[in-house]
């Protein structure tokens, strides 16, 4: 953006410059009439040339200046895709990672419960066994 402010300063100036530099030597300098159109045309054709000229190496930097914004934008989007797909990636695995913590939990879970449910199916055949062994005693 300075850049640009810069060359269109630049180009003013010396626009400018020219202009009021080409208008004061042709004022003051001792001719005729013929010769003074004459040489302002010649100096109008010289101007028009520097113009084209400058108006041109304005236009190359101002390519050259989008050609550089469009690729720093296309590094900054690469980055961007990299470090998403990096974040994708961690979560991916911190999610794997509570998957197979939960799947050992469940399976834990499932094995206590399941020594906690024959043991409380063995104490109940045993009461049960007590109870009828009592009431045949008592019988």
């Amino acid at each position: 953006m300075e850049d640009n402010k810069t060359a269109k300063g630049i180009l003013l100036g010396f626009v400018t410059g020219s202009v009021v530099g080409a208008a004061i030597a042709l004022l003051f300098a001792p001719k005729s009439g013929r010769e003074l159109r004459n040489d302002i045309r010649l100096k109008k054709d010289e101007f028009l040339d520097d113009t084209s000229e400058y108006l041109q190496i304005a236009k190359t930097k101002a390519g050259d200046l989008i050609n550089e914004g469009k690729r720093k934008s296309e590094e900054l989007i690469s980055e961007a895709k990299k470090k998403a797909g990096s974040l994708i990636d961690d979560a991916n695995l911190i999610l794997t990672e509570a998957k197979q913590k939960a799947n050992t939990a469940i399976e834990n879970a499932k094995g206590k419960f399941a020594g906690e449910s024959d043991r409380v199916k063995d104490a109940f055949k045993a009461g049960i066994e007590a109870y009828n062994q009592e009431k045949s005693k008592n019988s």
